[in-house]
């Protein structure tokens, strides 16, 4: 049943219009805006008491009247019609088509919010996506049905990389047919948004892609609804159409900036820098729409990215994201100062479902003490760069100035990386690194392992 409102309206600031409550409405419940000017426009309930609620209005407030202000209440909350058209296709940040072509054919009309998965329904994430990238598939694996972020920072090669995974990523064992990826660019500038659609198209991925972008200039609660379309849509082809889709949200920062910013407008009480105590839930809403269920043959796979404000990894927006999510992939600034590419650091980042997605039957049986192998030995080229830093190499012991040749060779090598690389590439690539270290260094490698794949012959060549 619908509903109007005429002449409640006592305040608008910014995105927010605040009336008297004059009707027996629902939190989350979409309305329309109609002003003077005659534009309807698009919005949902944010807040209310006894007495007065408060709309977030999805577009520009310009040209709005408190005294002939119309609200109109739709009775429901805000759905995004969904279809198997969605992929091949670019919507704006509330989900309208802006790429020319006519709109979606709907099978469905879905609630942006989506419905919470029961526990019991769940299943554990498993087998393995790659991506392309050797620092992700080879030491931080991501798995079907996890939520993977990226800490970036400002300035950093994110947005390359988001594109470079979203155009290269592959099941192994399954059809490519069943795969998809939904890509959500959140307040992001017109160029970069030109980005990541030239580039998708150009790698032939855009057609298996559903691609949503919301504006910097967009409204600021437009950006708080994106990555809920994006994520409506990515739960119906898995779970209605069984195919296993990535989801990549680029830049959660900006999504955190607005929550800030209308909690702000709505007078709520601050936390943390001025960000709402509820954002840990409002962020727990999103990133726990990832997973598999029993009985459905789709998946959910997240990888949200982010920006860490000044770098800082203890900002509420990592710190908060990092309790909800399983793991990390950690940027450096450091790295791509020195021209690698991508600029991951592996010893912060962590895949805490690796090992539920790797291994026999998923990519390889040697694959998890390789990665471990590499990451104890890189670790310890770190510390020999120190004592480096120091007494100066030449004061090294002869194993140390070995970890040191290992450590640069593996950072120009494995990880830094001009295209994509299959994953046998990195297999093959790591186990030659190796290669250049003493045999006694490799505990963490058997015996059979070490004689399977090691060629002493080729060390030397491995570390230049």
């Amino acid at each position: 049943m619908r509903l109007t409102a005429e002449r409640a309206a006592t305040k608008l600031e910014g995105p927010l219009l605040f009336l008297k409550r004059t009707l027996d409405v629902g939190l989350g419940d979409a309305v329309e805006v109609s002003g003077v000017d005659g534009r309807t426009r698009l919005g949902r309930v944010a807040a209310l008491d006894d007495e007065a609620m408060t709309i977030e209005v999805l577009e520009s407030t310009a040209g709005l009247d408190l005294e002939a202000t119309v609200v109109r209440f739709l009775g429901e909350p805000l759905k995004f019609d969904v279809g198997p058209g969605l992929l091949g296709r670019v919507f704006d940040g509330v989900g309208r088509v802006v790429d020319g072509g006519p709109p979606v054919a709907a099978h469905r009309r879905v609630a942006i919010d989506g419905l919470p998965m029961n526990p019991v329904a769940r299943a554990l994430p498993r087998d393995f996506i790659e991506t392309g990238v050797s620092s992700i598939d080879l030491l931080n694996s991501l798995v079907r049905g996890q939520k993977l972020p990226i800490f970036s920072g400002g300035g950093l090669p994110h947005d390359r990389l988001a594109v470079q995974i979203a155009s290269h990523a592959r099941l192994r064992h399954d059809s490519q047919d069943g795969f998809a990826i939904v890509f959500a660019g959140i307040g992001v500038p017109f160029d970069s948004a030109e980005f990541f659609r030239r580039s998708l198209e150009q790698a032939g991925a855009l057609e298996r892609t559903a691609l949503f972008l919301n504006l910097a200039s967009d409204s600021s609660t437009q950006r708080l609804l994106t990555p809920r379309f994006a994520l409506s849509a990515a739960e119906y082809l898995a779970f209605e159409c069984g195919k296993h889709v990535l989801v990549i949200l680029t830049d959660m920062t900006n999504y955190c900036e607005a929550l800030r910013e209308v909690s702000s407008s709505k007078g709520e009480i601050p936390a943390r820098k001025g960000f709402p105590g509820t954002m840990y839930s409002d962020l727990a809403t999103l990133f726990e729409r990832a997973g598999c269920l029993r009985g459905r043959a789709g998946t959910l796979t997240q990888l949200p990215i982010l920006t860490m404000p000044a770098d800082d990894i203890g900002h509420p927006i990592p710190d908060l994201t990092g309790y909800i999510t399983e793991g990390q992939i950690v940027l450096s600034r450091e790295l791509d100062r020195r021209g690698v590419y991508p600029p991951i650091n592996v010893l912060p980042s962590l895949s805490r479902l690796m090992k539920d997605g790797t291994g026999k039957h998923y990519t390889d049986p040697d694959h998890p003490a390789l990665a471990s192998q590499l990451y104890a030995a890189y670790a310890r080229a770190a510390q020999a760069r120190v004592l480096a830093s120091v007494v100066g190499e030449d004061g090294l012991a002869d194993t140390d100035r070995r970890y040191l040749r290992f450590g640069e060779a593996f950072e120009r090598q494995l990880v830094h990386q001009d295209t994509p690389r299959a994953l046998e590439d990195s297999f093959a690539l790591g186990w030659r690194l190796l290669a250049g270290l003493p045999l006694a260094e490799l505990t963490r490698l058997s015996d059979a392992q070490i004689a399977a794949h090691l060629r002493p012959e080729g060390a030397e060549t491995a570390l230049r």
